[in-house]
């Protein structure tokens, strides 16, 4: 019984590994309250605008306002929390059910004095569709 017990557990972390997302370091981000961040994302021939900003932050909570591709949503991130990040699928799922990309944003730090949010952003593309640019604040 306990080789059996053996043997599905490396069969199930072997399996876990082979599918876990590769997430690939894009940028820090460093937003005032209200101020918008946008990002283009390209694929395909297709450009889409995603776009975030937070607008408080009380008791710990950031609450996040974000919109992508005619979907808005809002979001309350803590720091020490399970809920530190939102994710953002960037193509409909199709034919790419299980490896859809996606960008991650991460809550990191919020600097209370200078009153400034740091956010870290990642993606996770296996088959490199996606191009992503950061476009300049005005």
């Amino acid at each position: 019984m306990k080789i059996i017990l053996q043997v599905f557990l490396l069969l199930f972390f072997c399996n876990a590994t082979i599918y876990a997302n590769n997430l690939q370091y894009v940028k820090d981000i460093s937003l005032k309250k209200d101020e918008q961040k946008k990002i283009l994302v390209k694929y395909d021939n297709k450009k889409r605008l995603f776009k975030f900003r937070w607008t408080l932050y009380v008791n710990d909570g950031l609450v996040v306002l974000r919109s992508y591709d005619k979907t808005v949503a809002q979001n309350i991130l803590y720091l020490n929390y399970k809920n530190q990040s939102f994710r953002v699928e960037l193509k409909t799922r199709g034919a790419d059910f299980y490896n859809v990309p996606y960008i991650l944003i991460k809550f990191k730090k919020f600097d209370v004095k200078k009153n400034i949010a740091t956010f870290v952003l990642y993606l996770s593309d296996d088959k490199d569709q996606i191009r992503l640019q950061i476009l300049k604040n005005k």
